[in-house]
């Protein structure tokens, strides 16, 4: 029996938003479907404490604010769900989760806030099928630099733009992981932000994967992820007709020359869900 991905209002396109920059929050936020207010990698120790202060003093929606914190058992993630507590936002991307244990440390720390479990060290990629099942989980992504940091590698990528395989072959874990558990991924950040063209391919993949949103790191990818995300009418029409075909038809049938069955069939349902934004 399948099972219907649980629907949370995230993407397509999300955006990171330095903690520390609260003069860019409004913008990010109007730009992006969400809103990532970070405050892990992309601020520096010394400015962590400024980037509290701003996210307590900040006035997002909250339907459309993701707070990235800092690892489980590192100094700033007590400080930073202590930052959280006073704010209005309930949904939390946790760096570096690595087990269920992590996760059920956020929500004893926050209560029942919403989990996006970050994937990005092996041990977090090994573990993501038992991360996604984790109470409070609602979406898994991924990440590939800290995930080959994390192997002593040293690029997660060739010179020509396409991930190494280790990123492709984790990729995929936490995909399956999220998709097995009934919960939406998110797929990583594309790092060279005036490579539209490899950007758009990348979330080309991404879509025809099952991934049902991608973080982006500068305001310009938005329109690509969001366009590459939208299906081409003739897509919807196709999804139509065929959708309408399928009223009078029992079982396995054929439509344009091409055998349909029920997998065919909710193809066809996904177009028209991205089509509506739903």
């Amino acid at each position: 029996m399948s099972a219907t991905v649980i629907p949370i209002a995230l993407g397509p396109a999300l955006l990171f938003c330095p903690a520390d920059r609260p003069e860019r929050y409004g913008k990010a936020a109007d730009r992006s479907d969400t809103v990532i207010l970070d405050l892990e990698d992309a601020v520096a120790p010394t400015a962590k404490d400024a980037a509290r202060e701003a996210l307590v003093a900040s006035a997002l929606d909250p339907e459309r604010t993701v707070v990235r914190v800092n690892a489980v058992g590192t100094p700033d993630f007590a400080l930073d769900c202590d930052a959280v507590r006073r704010t209005p936002y309930r949904t939390v991307m946790l760096a570096k989760t690595e087990s269920p244990d992590d996760v059920a440390a956020v929500r004893e720390a926050l209560g029942a806030v919403d989990v996006i479990a970050l994937c990005e060290t092996a041990r977090g990629v090994v573990n993501a099928v038992e991360i996604a099942r984790a109470e409070g989980v609602v979406a898994l992504m991924w990440g590939a630099e800290d995930l080959v940091a994390s192997l002593g590698g040293t690029s997660s990528r060739y010179p020509g733009g396409a991930y190494r395989a280790v990123a492709l072959h984790a990729r995929s874990q936490v995909l399956l992981a999220a998709g097995a558990a009934v919960r939406q991924a998110i797929d990583a950040v594309y790092m060279d932000i005036t490579g539209h063209e490899g950007l758009a391919a990348e979330t080309d993949d991404a879509v025809a994967s099952g991934f049902a949103a991608k973080a982006c790191i500068h305001p310009g990818q938005v329109a690509v992820v969001r366009a590459t995300f939208a299906p081409a009418e003739a897509d919807v029409a196709w999804a139509r007709e065929l959708l309408a075909a399928a009223e009078n038809e029992r079982g396995v049938f054929t439509f344009e020359g091409r055998m349909v069955d029920e997998p065919i069939l909710r193809h066809a349902r996904s177009v028209l869900g991205r089509a509506s934004g739903s």
